[in-house]
């Protein structure tokens, strides 16, 4: 028998701390097409290893290479381009109105933007996201006004959920973005419940859940997985893993899996690992799990390699916690230079137009921004009335609803 040891806690520490020097060695990245591309109806088992890779298609020289490539046109990129430019400034514009006290609260995309504007694009009207609040390139990308968008992160008299939810939690059934809810994971049971709904109806939808790497240890990621497992609704199921929780890196939520993906063996679904940096990539794996939602094939896990280059929110501040200098460090690059890039290559862009197209694109946020703010911000304008705080909860309000209303005066 071998000597007995007294148990201890084992806590995952994290390789780089402030003041460190980053460091991005332990992740392995395969070369742009090196990953191969199994056809939609493939066996999850016959398909393990794409769950510990990562599919890329541009390369270094902005070239795009391998069997996932050439899922858009350039036409279709030259679009996308402006969508990931426009989410970044309208970040950009939004934190200022933020540190200026105009809005209470903001969430930031930085270095995420390819996930969700890419992802979009291989959806159709029908289809509902479940997001997190890190997704609103999902509505750039649908055409959401950005001017409703303002109204909300200003809670004036403009924004369509009427001061009812955080700034960012927007919500939107007509683009198929649902009411977006803080306590994170609950998007997953949510997404694979409408997947099945809309099975059971026959309707030709499907829905997309999406987390956060942190998230994954909630008990709602495992329980919709049992679900989507077990029924096979056609459900998409997104896990943005950026490298952090908020403070806490990706490895207290991991553990000893290797990968977020792998995660999907234990309840035999198929998975695959994208390059989340890469527009290119996010599209063809998402087209590709469209396709097989579609074929009624059933669910697909979807983990986006991808790093969080700004803070968690507006209430924090990441160098307390990591390097200041990490956002430099990571492997995978910007994913608007990188499409920006590819698409110079091809003949179709320039430095000049990208420059012509940032300016154009300043403007048409500072002018929405203008409209909204005119309506009102958190301190000044028009706000919602408070007897908006009693509609849309019931279909007849009830008398004791009813009195409350009249005691506040409306």
């Amino acid at each position: 028998m071998p000597d007995e040891k007294t148990p201890r806690l084992h806590v995952p520490e994290p390789l780089m701390r402030p003041g460190g020097k980053p460091d991005f060695s332990h992740i392995e990245i395969p070369s742009a097409g090196e990953v191969r591309r199994p056809d939609p109806d493939t066996k999850p088992e016959h398909m393990r290893d794409l769950a510990f890779s990562i599919v890329r298609v541009l390369n270094r020289k902005g070239e795009a290479v391998g069997p996932w490539a050439g899922s858009l046109d350039d036409d279709a990129l030259l679009e996308g381009l402006r969508h990931m430019m426009t989410l970044r400034t309208y970040d950009a514009r939004m934190m200022m109105a933020q540190r200026q006290g105009k809005s209470s609260f903001y969430v930031q995309h930085l270095g995420e933007e390819a996930v969700s504007c890419a992802f979009q694009r291989a959806l159709r009207k029908g289809d509902m996201n479940f997001p997190t609040y890190r997704q609103a390139g999902l509505l750039i990308a649908s055409g959401y006004p950005l001017v409703k968008m303002m109204n909300q992160v200003y809670s004036n008299d403009g924004d369509p959920v009427k001061g009812r939810q955080l700034p960012v939690f927007y919500s939107s059934r007509e683009h198929g973005f649902f009411s977006i809810s803080g306590n994170l994971a609950t998007q997953y049971p949510q997404a694979v419940g409408w997947a099945m709904a809309a099975a059971i109806k026959g309707d030709r939808k499907l829905a997309a859940g999406w987390i956060g790497d942190g998230s994954t240890a909630e008990g709602d990621f495992h329980g919709a997985l049992v679900f989507a497992s077990t029924y096979k609704p056609p459900v998409i199921l997104n896990i943005v893993n950026n490298q952090w929780a908020i403070s806490t890196f990706q490895g207290i939520a991991r553990g000893d899996a290797g990968t977020f993906a792998a995660r999907a063996h234990g309840f035999g679904l198929p998975a695959l690992r994208v390059d989340g940096n890469d527009y290119l990539a996010v599209h063809a794996a998402a087209q590709w799990a469209v396709e097989r939602a579609r074929m009624d094939l059933g669910p697909t896990i979807i983990e986006y390699v991808t790093y969080r280059a700004g803070s968690h929110s507006s209430s924090d501040d990441p160098s307390a916690y990591r390097p200041k200098d990490e956002g430099k460090a990571w492997p995978l690059g910007d994913p608007i230079l990188r499409l920006k890039t590819y698409l110079i290559n091809r003949g179709v862009w320039s430095d000049d137009r990208h420059i012509q197209a940032e300016a154009e694109i300043r403007d048409e946020v500072i002018e929405a921004q203008k409209e909204s703010e005119a309506i009102g911000t958190l301190h000044s304008g028009r706000h919602p009335s408070p007897r908006d705080m009693f509609d849309d909860v019931y279909a007849e309000m009830p008398p004791h609803l009813i009195r409350q209303r009249h005691e506040v005066g409306h």
